[in-house]
């Protein structure tokens, strides 16, 4: 049976509701069924719960980063003790907290690894550049075009160059030289190793240096050591003047262009420089051109090309040797210096040359160090062909 109402109790006035059936009411009145509210509701859910663990981790993350600086302080002064119980002769790697601690020290312009061997048989030192570390980019941007020449104080004519390695300050040269040297002028020599950055227009900026005198070092084994580079212009290069060019191939026609452009830094002393334009096929002399003379001056603007008829199955037998010659004092002509190029030549010009067939029938234009007129005939004898990719091949 139902309890009676009580008499004294009065009604709830129109338009308003009663406090325990507020979510009810609520409910009764949205016109969704009853699955959709459901669904509403647990999504909501999880929206909530997943905004209050992203609050969590970030506070979790915020409060953990004193205790990591904290850890890598400790670590920093762990690895200075560490290095100060190491004897070796010459440290490796610059330690960081000393780098750090000392911002107005000396600049470091990288290091160097190559390898000596001397053969007292053949009186030859043999000398293994290995790479190179660390180097500074002198000019715009973050990186170079490095290079290694390679010399010695008794023969400052005879050098070598290796190839070029684009945008890398860390080149991996991994390239051998020799040096005939009797053993008496050993300790009177000093090997010269420069690093440069090539540059096809404009003259070649140096990166660092090394000289290393050879009278004291103990040459009996095979050495292999890291060597720390210094400022560039510690070793005074030999002005012998420079030559720029372009060369261009055309494997089907076997057209090979050479337009002559310019010359600089020869010997103001010189009168009338001009330039030979020669074609060599299997060692021996096979065409040859010239340029028009320019008088009086120690930077002539030549601007001629020359085309040769060279066809594609002899392309590797092919060396092209650009000579500038000049009358010099003794009113006779000489030549000045001489860039060999081809599959036997070393350095820039193995590069330019490798260039141009990569990129036939586009003309490709550098600058050549030149060098001394003996030195390239005698690399034209003794050195070996190297074997070049072929367009297409």
């Amino acid at each position: 049976m139902g309890r009676p109402t009580d008499p004294s109790s009065t009604p709830a006035p129109v338009g308003t509701t009663a406090e325990p059936g507020l979510i009810p009411d609520l409910i009764a009145r949205i016109p969704w069924p009853r699955w959709a509210l459901i669904t509403v509701a647990a999504a909501a859910g999880v929206l909530i719960v997943s905004c209050l663990l992203c609050v969590c981790c970030c506070c979790r993350r915020h409060g953990r980063k004193k205790p990591r600086d904290k850890v890598a302080v400790g670590l920093g002064s762990a690895r200075s003790s560490t290095t100060t119980h190491l004897s070796l002769p010459t440290q490796v790697q610059p330690e960081v907290g000393n780098v750090e601690s000392n911002p107005g020290g000396p600049q470091q312009w990288g290091r160097l690894q190559l390898s000596l061997q001397y053969d007292s048989g053949s009186q030859q030192i043999r000398v293994g550049l290995k790479q190179a570390v660390d180097l500074r980019a002198r000019g715009p941007g973050d990186t170079a075009d490095p290079y290694a020449c390679v010399s010695l104080s008794t023969q400052p004519g005879h050098r070598h160059e290796t190839k070029a390695h684009r945008g890398t300050l860390n080149p991996v040269f991994d390239e051998t030289c020799c040096f005939r040297i009797p053993p008496a002028e050993l300790p009177q020599t000093t090997l010269q190793v420069r690093l440069l950055d090539s540059r096809c227009f404009s003259q070649h900026e140096p990166l660092g240096e090394l000289s290393l005198p050879l009278g004291a070092i103990d040459l009996r084994h095979v050495l292999e050591l890291w060597h720390q580079l210094g400022p560039p212009g510690t070793t005074k290069a030999e002005q012998t003047g420079e030559l720029c060019f372009s060369l261009q191939y055309v494997p089907g026609s076997g057209r090979l262009t050479v337009v002559v452009l310019e010359a600089r830094g020869l010997s103001p002393g010189l009168a009338e420089p001009y330039v030979k334009v020669q074609l060599m096929l299997n060692q021996r002399k096979w065409k040859r051109r010239k340029t028009s003379a320019r008088k009086s001056t120690a930077t002539p603007y030549f601007n001629e090309a020359f085309t040769f008829l060279v066809p594609f199955s002899q392309i590797q037998s092919v060396d092209l040797v650009l000579a500038v010659w000049a009358r010099g004092l003794r009113l006779r002509n000489a030549p000045v210096g001489k860039v060999v190029l081809g599959a036997r030549a070393s350095g820039q010009p193995l590069q330019h040359w490798a260039d141009m067939l990569a990129h036939a029938r586009r003309p490709v234009t550098q600058w050549h160090r030149l060098q001394p007129p003996r030195d390239v005939d005698q690399a034209l004898a003794l050195q070996p062909r190297l074997h070049l990719p072929l367009p297409g091949s």
